[in-house]
């Protein structure tokens, strides 16, 4: 169906397309039918109507994002030019700015216990490349995931200044640090482009490879925010090596989400040595293989980004509320907000996740078996599988919250099988309720008795 169909709601006598051509720097409307002339032509079109109440024009206009996403090595180097030049696709355009004799400059935002650890290798980096930079270092905690960070960072890039075009600010931190300075970075001149470095496994494989930005609002998480993808996104593994273990098993839980949805290989690779990549921080052992894009940490991230990827690039403003990645977002963010700092946001995933995994097999999706496996396997990643908090009363709350908030359908994720999953609108609370009191009586005296 033509969007000239669509439009025509039968109240209207006549549309008219138009192509939109653009010659000597001026746009102008061409009717779809004439032949086409010297110019640019636009993938937008306009579309004109007229009725008793008057002339209405319609506008369909195609915004397309390009961004990368680059898995490297030695980021920090002051010979690697990634962190500088890696969000640019264009040979040409790259290097016009390698010939460029102005000086760049950099607005950098880092997470104040990452600069700790790396601002000194940061600030080494832009000073050997001549680079004018600006390093803002700010406590970028879940509890200070509010607008009044996303501003501080406004007043020092308009300070600072940059060319909203050719500068990228970058962000180097957790995936607070890479949401706030995203929606810093959307709202700064409407919209500045912004590079993600992500320093946590958790961002490394949810927040830095998709699109949204956000901040906490009205005791909500991320109530606030907008859908503008970096530029780029650069993954160097390396920072994980200082990485507490907690912070290590609380990004493994959105990789299990991912493994539970899609891929059965990277649950059992995450089953068999998901305990030694918890323990190594997944970096690389003494004796490497002979390809070293075969060892488990390589495999294991790749697998996460990639099926991540394949989900989020067909619907990246989330047109379709028909999610696999909101596996474990259904009552995590009540449950994580109500007792924050608690809880960090894996983890709150991971409780969710556990009961999800009980609904499906009250449901008949799942054998006791597989539940048993997947149960098993949260446990050996030290990830919190049941907490007292997660009431009765705080899942029904969450799920009358999705359900005004997902066009009136419950849209649920739940596996099926080992890796396969379907989004369910029909689960009755009777279920529900009797998967909530086999995980509690279950879980509840397991986790008592390992305390």
């Amino acid at each position: 169906m033509s969007h000239a169909s669509e439009i025509s709601d039968g109240a209207c006598d006549h549309v008219t397309e138009f192509r939109l051509v653009r010659a000597d720097c001026t746009w102008s409307r061409q009717t779809a039918d004439r032949e086409r002339g010297e110019g640019r032509l636009s993938d937008a079109r306009i579309y004109e109507s007229s009725s008793e109440d008057g002339v209405t024009w319609t506008v369909v206009s195609p915004i397309v994002f390009t961004y990368r996403v680059i898995q490297c090595e030695s980021l920090l180097d002051a010979s690697n030019d990634t962190l500088l030049f890696g969000h640019i696709s264009s040979p040409t355009e790259l290097q016009a700015l390698k010939n460029n004799s102005k000086a760049m400059k950099r607005f950098i935002v880092i997470d104040e216990t990452v600069n700790d650890l790396y601002g000194s290798q940061v600030a080494a980096y832009f000073g050997a490349r001549g680079v004018t930079y600006k390093i803002l270092s700010l406590p970028t905690t879940e509890e200070n995931k509010s607008m009044t960070l996303v501003t501080r960072i406004l007043e020092e890039v308009h300070k600072f200044g940059i060319d909203r075009r050719t500068e990228p600010i970058i962000a180097i931190g957790g995936g607070v640090c890479l949401d706030i300075t995203g929606l810093a970075a959307s709202l700064y001149r409407r919209r500045t482009p912004y590079i993600r470095v992500p320093t946590t496994l958790l961002a490394y494989i949810d927040a830095s490879v998709g699109a949204k930005t956000g901040v906490n609002f009205a005791n909500g998480k991320n109530k606030l925010g907008s859908y503008i993808p970096p530029m780029a996104a650069f993954l160097d593994r390396s920072f994980l090596c200082t990485l507490p273990r907690r912070h290590i098993s609380n990004g493994m839980a959105e990789m299990l989400k991912m493994a539970l949805m899609k891929h059965r290989g990277l649950f059992e690779l995450l089953e068999k040595d998901g305990r030694h990549l918890l323990d190594s921080s997944f970096q690389p052992s003494g004796r490497m293989p002979e390809n070293m894009h075969t060892d488990a940490a390589s495999v294991s991230t790749r697998l996460a980004i990639e099926t991540m990827l394949e989900e989020l690039a067909p619907n990246l403003w989330e047109d379709d509320l028909d999610r696999l990645v909101d596996f474990g977002h259904i009552i995590s963010p009540e449950l994580e907000m109500k007792i924050l700092p608690a809880l960090l946001h894996g983890e709150a995933v991971n409780i969710d996740m556990a009961f999800m995994v009980y609904v499906a097999h009250e449901r008949g999706f799942l054998t006791e078996e597989e539940k048993r496996r997947i149960i098993v396997c949260m446990r050996s990643l030290d990830l919190p599988v049941w907490h007292s908090d997660c009431t009765l009363d705080l899942v029904q709350k969450s799920l009358t919250e999705r359900l005004q908030h997902s066009g009136g359908f419950l849209r649920m994720p739940l596996p099926t099988a080992l890796g396969k999953a379907k989004i369910f609108n029909d689960i009755e609370e009777s279920i529900m309720c009797q998967a909530f009191k086999k995980w509690c009586d279950e879980q509840c005296e397991t986790t008592m008795k390992t305390e």
